[in-house]
């Protein structure tokens, strides 16, 4: 089975389980992999984040609304660049590193 490598990045941004499978399928020593992978996770982690702000009565909710558009955009502008080949950062998250 040979899925092309810009698909499974996309697939990245689409959920912890997108992440996941992404992660099990695709080549980690791989720079745009790796730069995808890394993308995807700190947008999850700022998603659960913003979950934690939640439970916060009408101001966490309010702020955890905001970071969950903003994330879901990000997720969207991230999956387009992964699809398109382009290795280049998102606004805001892109100078955070997780993955090597």
């Amino acid at each position: 089975m040979n899925i092309n490598k810009n698909i499974i990045a996309a697939v990245a941004y689409f959920t912890w389980i997108g992440f996941l499978a992404a992660y099990m399928m695709g080549d980690k020593t791989d720079p745009f992999m790796r730069h995808h992978l890394n993308q995807a996770l700190v947008i999850d982690l700022i998603g659960l984040i913003a979950g934690v702000f939640a439970v916060i009565p009408l101001l966490g909710a309010v702020i955890a609304g905001v970071v969950n558009i903003a994330g879901f955009v990000l997720d969207i502008m991230g999956a387009v660049s992964a699809y398109q080949g382009s290795r280049a950062p998102l606004p805001f998250i892109g100078d955070i590193h997780i993955i090597g």
